[in-house]
């Protein structure tokens, strides 16, 4: 009888303790949890309002539009976390479609081609990361320097126009092809968004990059080389922004030094409203992965309702001033 009645008193200790877990998971997740309630309310008024929202072939295609901006998001949520800001993504990520495009026509194999892209996406994340880290230049003022200077190379070695990519191209695999039924483009997001989650949470380097957004000097007199760490996560950056532009240019079987215009603002939105720290020293994946959604998501749904892409430019600004609101309200403002 005594057995029986501590084993009750055990079982019930066990769940209380579950449930205390629970609730403070809850709390330290909250406006994950709340987007995440967003973004479930905003598929179901889409799958209400449109018939074709929940198709296969949507849900498809989503998924393809969706993996560069997961990829380059996942790199931003890095960027933002030391309390910096990377504006010259878009530009990057053209530039990468242009020399992805230009290489091939000028007899590049696709091996030499994706390494060279991606490269040189590194060197002008590195760039951006150099005069950051080690000149104390406002983040801001860089890239968006960069923004201009790198969508300058892409119109010139393109002449303003589109390249096209030969349709027998090795290369058209990373943006279309499938491996055991799931798209390329997808697999890509999904490790590189793995690995994100890896190393912030899990790594010195993660642990550094929220550091520095917190109190920068504090991690620097404990011996850290923040200017490195700085240095790295812009390279980071510039080279997932490439990525982005090699699966977009295989995806559309042309490149062009038009493509990602405001392509920076849906990132740092995305990147914002998922619970990213603005001002720095709070960083999520997870929540990256649902501001990239939930942008998707709204920009898909509107698209299938023929609603003025003007309109949708009108609702992108105003998510990003909600997101923003909402960041500052929740994390508060970093004190200079």
């Amino acid at each position: 009888m005594n057995q029986t009645k501590i084993a009750n008193n055990t079982e019930a200790k066990r769940e209380i303790q579950i449930g205390q877990n629970w609730k403070e998971w809850a709390v330290e997740h909250k406006q994950i949890l709340s987007i995440f309630g967003i973004l479930i309310a905003i598929t179901f008024s889409f799958a209400v309002l449109t018939d074709s929202f929940l198709t296969s072939n949507n849900a498809l295609n989503l998924i393809m539009q969706l993996a560069p901006n997961l990829i380059v998001a996942v790199a931003m949520t890095f960027v933002i976390t030391t309390g910096g800001i990377d504006l010259s993504v878009g530009s990057i990520l053209a530039l990468a479609s242009a020399l992805t495009a230009v290489l091939l026509s000028a007899g590049f194999a696709t091996p030499v081609v994706l390494l060279l892209v991606i490269m040189a996406g590194i060197l002008m994340g590195s760039i951006n990361g150099y005069i950051v880290a080690y000149h104390a230049i406002p983040p801001l003022i860089v890239t968006l320097a960069a923004m201009l200077y790198v969508r300058g190379l892409a119109l010139l070695i393109t002449g303003g126009y589109s390249v096209a990519i030969a349709s027998d191209s090795g290369l058209l695999t990373v943006g279309i092809g499938t491996f055991l039924g799931i798209p390329v483009p997808a697999i890509l997001a999904i490790l590189i968004m793995v690995i994100g989650i890896i190393a912030l949470r899990h790594t010195r380097y993660g642990t550094y990059v929220t550091g520095i957004g917190a109190n920068e000097e504090a991690v620097r007199r404990s011996g850290v080389n923040t200017k490195t760490v700085k240095l790295f996560t812009y390279m980071f950056s510039g080279g997932a922004a490439a990525l982005a532009g090699l699966i977009i240019a295989s995806r559309l079987g042309s490149g062009s030094s038009n493509i990602g215009l405001m392509f920076e603002l849906d990132i740092i939105a995305a990147v914002v409203l998922g619970g990213t720290a603005l001002f720095g020293g709070a960083g999520t994946i997870i929540g990256s992965l649902i501001g990239v959604t939930i942008i998707g998501v709204i920009n898909n749904g509107l698209t299938l309702m023929q609603v003025s892409p003007y309109v949708i430019q009108i609702v992108e600004g105003i998510v990003l001033l909600i997101a923003v609101i909402v960041n500052i309200r929740v994390f508060g403002r970093k004190r200079m």
